[in-house]
């Protein structure tokens, strides 16, 4: 078995001056704290550092002369970066770490980061990995080097910094740049898939004399209650809920038609109304209530995620016109202009088997 130091140290006629620099810069690489390794232009592994045992639980003796470098990373076989850059494939480099990683790569090498599944270890790791050719007297290029960081502790709290970027500090749920975010995607989606896609506005009726009479930490003791509420009526992963501002929460609801996010919002509103919370301001009922508006864009709709925003906010005022703690909901498909005409009343839940959780009515508008 032909070793780094012989395929690449000792050249016939070599000053044994310059082999012996060699071989101790062979030395250095082997006892670098950096894990590296060394593959050859047939892609054999002709070094394998103690870092990169220590790093990958792989020990050097299985290592060298084999392709089984991969094995070392992943469960499944696939080219580490250090084969791309012998085989000069820079486009493979783009297309398999775009995804849960990045990539750069250019005529002297490239550089990635990605998750590794780590098989010897147990446990997946985030690594940087360099990657370099190596070349000979004559240009011709007879090794590629690869060395490798581990940033796994500095994904994790990158990954937990973004998740908290994207929640409510009061509440938990998503915040209004999350929740404008989820919602383009949703409508994008929905439009594509030609499925119908539900948004709910919910907002805490007279929740500003109640807030200012018992205080900020009472008031927000309040809107957590209803954001536990409104968790709570999520069953579906699909299903996202936001604090959209204040004592306002939204709800996106993919796949779900006007029967299905009555459901919802009559669960939600029937959850605060269980717990008869005292509002002694209510002009609607002598408790927390709850007032909800929503807009279920049935497929051919083409209206943009502002549009679907702008109708369920309609339904919300409509709802808190018509009295508080009750639910209006509209659909819309093609014709946005048919949002003109006035809603019709219905007993909606009692035709769906639904019964009433609250003492309000519902009111329905369905145009086709």
């Amino acid at each position: 078995m032909q070793t780094f130091h012989s395929r690449l140290g000792r050249r016939v006629g070599a000053p044994p001056a310059r082999q012996s620099d060699h071989g101790f810069a062979v030395s250095v690489m082997e006892h670098l704290g950096v894990p590296a390794f060394v593959l050859g232009a047939d892609r054999r592994v002709l070094m394998w550092n103690k870092a990169c045992e220590r790093l990958t639980g792989a020990p050097a003796e299985n290592m060298l002369g084999t392709r089984d470098h991969w094995r070392a990373f992943y469960d499944k076989r696939r080219p580490c970066l250090a084969d791309l850059v012998l085989r000069q494939k820079f486009e493979d480099i783009a297309l398999r770490y775009a995804r849960g990683g990045r990539a750069v790569h250019g005529r002297a090498g490239a550089a990635t980061e990605n998750w590794c599944e780590m098989p010897r270890l147990g446990r997946p790791l985030y690594l940087a990995a360099d990657a370099s050719p190596i070349y000979d007297e004559a240009g011709a290029m007879i090794a590629a080097v690869e060395t490798l960081r581990d940033l796994t502790v500095e994904k994790q709290r990158q990954t937990e910094l973004e998740s908290l970027a994207a929640l409510d500090g009061l509440t938990g749920l998503l915040n209004r740049r999350s929740f404008d975010e989820r919602l383009t995607l949703e409508a994008r989606r929905a439009l594509r898939a030609e499925l119908p896609l539900a948004l709910l506005m919910v907002d805490v009726d007279d929740f500003k004399p109640y807030n200012d009479a018992h205080g900020h930490q009472v008031g927000d003791a309040c809107l957590r209650t209803v954001a536990q509420a409104i968790r709570g009526a999520l069953w579906r992963a699909g299903d996202v809920a936001a604090r959209y501002g204040g004592d306002e929460f939204s709800l996106i609801l993919p796949d779900t038609d006007r029967i299905g996010a009555l459901r919802v919002a009559e669960h939600i509103r029937g959850r605060i109304d269980a717990l008869r919370i005292a509002n002694p301001f209510s002009a609607a009922s002598r408790s927390l209530t709850l007032s909800i508006g929503g807009c279920v864009a049935a497929r051919g709709f083409d209206g943009s995620a502002e549009r679907l925003v702008a109708l369920s906010d309609a339904e919300l005022y409509r709802a808190k016109r018509g009295g508080r703690n009750r639910t209006s909901i509209a659909t819309c498909e093609s014709d946005p202009a048919a949002f003109g005409e006035q809603p019709q009343s219905s007993g909606l839940a009692s035709a769906c088997g639904l019964p009433l959780l609250t003492g309000g009515p519902t009111f329905q508008r369905d145009h086709s």
